[in-house]
Parts: C-alpha cells; sequence; structure tokens
C-alpha cells in the first residue's frame, strides 16, 4: 500500500484498518472532515463508519455524526454515510445526490455558508468541540508533519480545533504533490488579527505541511484509491455562446484601457458552463493570465499547461479522469505554477478585495433586478449550497453570475420575476450572462437592469411574459423596484403544479 509515505518511524506504529479506526468514532460525534469539491477526502474510513451506523440501527441503537468538511466529498464520503443514516448535521456544502435528498427529507440538518467564514467559526467554538479530525494526506514527513492531498480545504482548523486526529494516506496520489502546499495557520481571531501578507496571486506566506502533534493521532489508515474526478461534459453551444459573452467583455475592457492584458486574477466556479469560460479563455488575446480561485479545474489547468496562465491559486484540484493524467505527467512543471491553500485564505475576502478577483460562478436563477439564486430549487429544495461564490461576488472586481437562460428543456426559465430564493443580491452582481446575452448591471437602476436582462439575458419563450410582468408591475406603482407581489412567485408556482413555467 503506502507505508513508505509514512516517513516517520514512530507514526508507523499506528498504522491500522479502516474498520479498526473506525471503533472510535461514536454515535454523537462531532467530527472535521477534509475534503473540498470532490477532491481530498478519506475514501476508507466514511465507508467502515457507514457500516457501523447499520449495524447499529439493525440492533434498534442510535447512531448519527455531526459532520464539518471543506466543501463537497464524494459517494465515497457523504454518500455512503447518508445512505446509512449517519449524517444528523453537514456543513458547509454537499452535492451529493443521497445527501442532498435526506436534507430535503428533513433527516439531515444542514448548515449552507459562506466558505470564508468556517474556519473562523471552528476557531470560535460555535460548531462545539470537534471529536475527530480525519484527514487525508499525501504523505507524513520524518519530523511528522502531514503534506495534505489534493485539496486543503478547512485542513489547518481541523486538526487545530479536533481533539483527536485520524489520518488517511493515500498511495493514489502523486508524491510531486509535496511541496505545492502553502499553509498559513496565522489568521487569528479579533481583536489580535493581523493582514495576510498576499499582494501578489501567487505569494507565498506559509508552509508547505500541516502540524499535528504526534499524541493527537489516533491511528492512520493506508488506501490507494483516486478522487472523484468527474468527467466533464465537451462545452456545448450554449457554454460556448456563454463563455465568448464573458471573453468579449473582458478584451473591450483591455481595448477601453480599464483592464490590463493579462487580465486580473481569475476565479472560476465549480461545473460544466464554468469551466467552459477557462477553456475559452485558450484561444482568448490574452497573455500571463493568472488564477485566485477556489478550485482549479481542467479549463484552467490546461491554460497554465499552454502557458497561457503563469500562476494559479486554489484550495482544490478537482480534474476530469483525462486531466488528472496530464496533472500528474507535468507535476514537476506545475510544482512552481499551482499552489494549494487552507480556504480562508482562497476565499478570504480581504484578499479578494486586494488582488482584484474577477469572479465566475453559475446559479439557478437570477431575477430581473439582478437577484441571484444559486442553491435552492423552486424556493425549498437545496440542490449544493453557496460555497465560495458569496465571498468572490461581494469582494471580486467583476463579479459574472453564468447560466443557460433554460433548463428541464425549456420547462425551467434562469430569467424570473423574482428569485425563490436570495443567495446574493443585486448589490453584489455585475453582470449576468446566458447564450442570449449579457447585461452589465453596474451604475444601473433596478428599472433599468430589469429592461437589460429581459432584452438581453431571458430566452425568447419568456420574453414576452417577462415584459408583460414587468409593465404591469410598472402601471401598479410602486416604480423604484416594480412588482405585483401576488404574481412575483406564481411563475414557481406554475411549475411545481403543472411541470412548465410557461403558460400554455
Amino acid at each position: 500500500m503506502s507505508i513508505e509515505r509514512i516517513r516517520n518511524e514512530a507514526l508507523r506504529q499506528k498504522v491500522m484498518s479502516a474498520e479498526a479506526a473506525a471503533e472510535f468514532v461514536k454515535d454523537g460525534m462531532n467530527l472535521a472532515i477534509t475534503g473540498f469539491t470532490g477532491a481530498g477526502y478519506p475514501k476508507a474510513l466514511p465507508t467502515a463508519i457507514a457500516e457501523k451506523a447499520k449495524a447499529a440501527h439493525a440492533r434498534g441503537e442510535s447512531f448519527g455524526i455531526g459532520m464539518v468538511t471543506g466543501a463537497s466529498t464524494a459517494p465515497e464520503c457523504d454518500g455512503v454515510l447518508a445512505e446509512a443514516n449517519a449524517i444528523k448535521f453537514r456543513s458547509p456544502f454537499q452535492s451529493d445526490p443521497t445527501l442532498r435528498n435526506s436534507i430535503n427529507a428533513g433527516n439531515t440538518a444542514y448548515q449552507d455558508m459562506h466558505l470564508s467564514h468556517v474556519e473562523q467559526q471552528m476557531r470560535q467554538g460555535f460548531y462545539g468541540k470537534f471529536d475527530i479530525a480525519i484527514i487525508e494526506a499525501t504523505a507524513i514527513t520524518e519530523d511528522g508533519k502531514i503534506i495534505p492531498a489534493m485539496g486543503i480545504g478547512h485542513g489547518v482548523e481541523a486538526v487545530n480545533n479536533a481533539e483527536k486526529v485520524i489520518i488517511e494516506i493515500n498511495g493514489a496520489l502523486s508524491a510531486g504533490l509535496e511541496g505545492m502546499h502553502d499553509v498559513y495557520a496565522e489568521v487569528g481571531l479579533p481583536p489580535h488579527r493581523k493582514p495576510i501578507p498576499i499582494i501578489g496571486a501567487f505569494d507565498r506566506i506559509g508552509t508547505t505541511a500541516l502540524d499535528c502533534p504526534a499524541d493527537k493521532i489516533l491511528g492512520i489508515v493506508l488506501t490507494n484509491a483516486g478522487d472523484r474526478n468527474s468527467k466533464f461534459a465537451e462545452p456545448d453551444e450554449v457554454s460556448k455562446a456563454i463563455a465568448a459573452q464573458v471573453i468579449d467583455f473582458l478584451d473591450h475592457e483591455v481595448k477601453a484601457g480599464r483592464l490590463p492584458k493579462s487580465l486580473l486574477p481569475l476565479q472560476s466556479g465549480v461545473g460544466n458552463v464554468a469551466n467552459a469560460v477557462m477553456a475559452g479563455l485558450l484561444d482568448a488575446p490574452f497573455e500571463d493570465l493568472t488564477g485566485y480561485t477556489e478550485v482549479l479545474q481542467d479549463g484552467m489547468l490546461d491554460l497554465i499547461l499552454a502557458k497561457k496562465m503563469k500562476t494559479a491559486s486554489a484550495t482544490a484540484l478537482s480534474f476530469s479522469p483525462d486531466a488528472l493524467a496530464r496533472f500528474n505527467e507535468n507535476i514537476e512543471f506545475l510544482k512552481d505554477k499551482i499552489i494549494l491553500r487552507p480556504m480562508e485564505i482562497s476565499n478570504n475576502p480581504e484578499v479578494i478585495r486586494r488582488l482584484g478577483v474577477i469572479g465566475m460562478n453559475s446559479m439557478i436563477e437570477a431575477d430581473i433586478y439582478g437577484n441571484v439564486n444559486s442553491t435552492h430549487i423552486m424556493g425549498t429544495k437545496m440542490m449544493n449550497g453557496i460555497g465560495g461564490s458569496g465571498d468572490f461576488t461581494r469582494n471580486g472586481f467583476f463579479s459574472f453570475y453564468v447560466s443557460p437562460s433554460t433548463a428541464k428543456g425549456g420547462a425551467i426559465s434562469a430569467i424570473v420575476p423574482m428569485v425563490s430564493h436570495h443567495d446574493h443580491t443585486e448589490h453584489d452582481v455585475m453582470f449576468i450572462v446566458t447564450e442570449q446575452g449579457m447585461a452589465d448591471l453596474r451604475g444601473k437602476s433596478p428599472r433599468q437592469r430589469a429592461k437589460l436582462i429581459i432584452d438581453n439575458c431571458s430566452h425568447p419563450d419568456y420574453r414576452d411574459m417577462l415584459r408583460d410582468y414587468y409593465d404591469r408591475a410598472e402601471k401598479a406603482g410602486g416604480l423604484h423596484t416594480p412588482h405585483i407581489l401576488l404574481e412575483a412567485l406564481s411563475w414557481h408556482q406554475r411549475f411545481i403544479e403543472t411541470g412548465d413555467m410557461r403558460i400554455k
């Protein structure tokens, strides 16, 4: 397996099976588990804990844990634990279908929150006591330091705040990851907090490993399994059209002298559309790009390998299988091009504002005034969570929200009279982009924004419906932000009742 990855001889004595390590996990415990967007999550221990939960339930006994991760994990972690009905509480972000169903069925209490807040609230004791931290790692050094895996997430605070630690050493990870991390653990709490000393997107400010006292480590589990590594869909015509809108605008800003030719550091949210925007930059007229993001996906990796992007900073690497192979083959070249940081640094509002990050994130829906819902389906059902999108939206130099203009074969419009759940307000969202066009909302009143969004971003099947709603709302009074409150959410109600937002 990966015993040679443990270079500290004393810690080799703590190697045990996942089943043995699971015995340390008791009903009611609160766990800090690493994992960020399908990277850096434990692979073996969650299944062993899930089996323990199933056995307890079969005996008529209670078994459930609280679980705080960096972001989403994978079926081998969130999925198996949710299937075993073993997660009582979960925060701050998830994307697993089984866990999502448990949340929406009311079986798992879920706190959705900004990722930049998680580590601070762990330090403050907001979540209560953490009994055990479960950390995936690449290796353990001679002096007992932990080399993180493909994602750091909240690993610093997981180790610091938990009473005990269990480590999974994953032999499937490239040993070349060592040296790529930048672990900074001096953020602190007010009134003693100091500025984070990052003035360039690739500034190194920390160390390459996590510190953990040896007496804190309960056990070490050896694994040899890959990350989630979901394959991205090939950019379709809709995604390409959205990417073209963003790239044309950035080119316009460069020509107008408002952006340098290298742009400003780029952030890209998770998903096929956001990844397509990065892919579109391969042929765009920009050079020496930089990235300051939370998750580095295929598109940004390919920009680095093509030498269109100089450097990128993230907290996790989330690749398709093909991109992972490219990453591993070129890891020596990439070592001084990619930095992996704790998410409190990658998503920190102070740093994002200072660097002037260009944020690009996906949405579920936007309303005609520029409010964005990125978390809930029809206002009540959680999809994934807000993640880091709010960190970059409020604090970025530019904030784009991108989406196809319709979903479910046209039955749902991404542009609606009023969003069914507010995540990002009109005060923070600068650009709405669909395949139909882009609305630049800067310097616009609500009524001006409404006309731009309807005319530029809505699908033709819904455009006349939106204009009719807006015109009647304007006549009804309230001429700052016109609404007909009895109708504002009627599109969502119509979908719930008929399966289609359109008036038949």
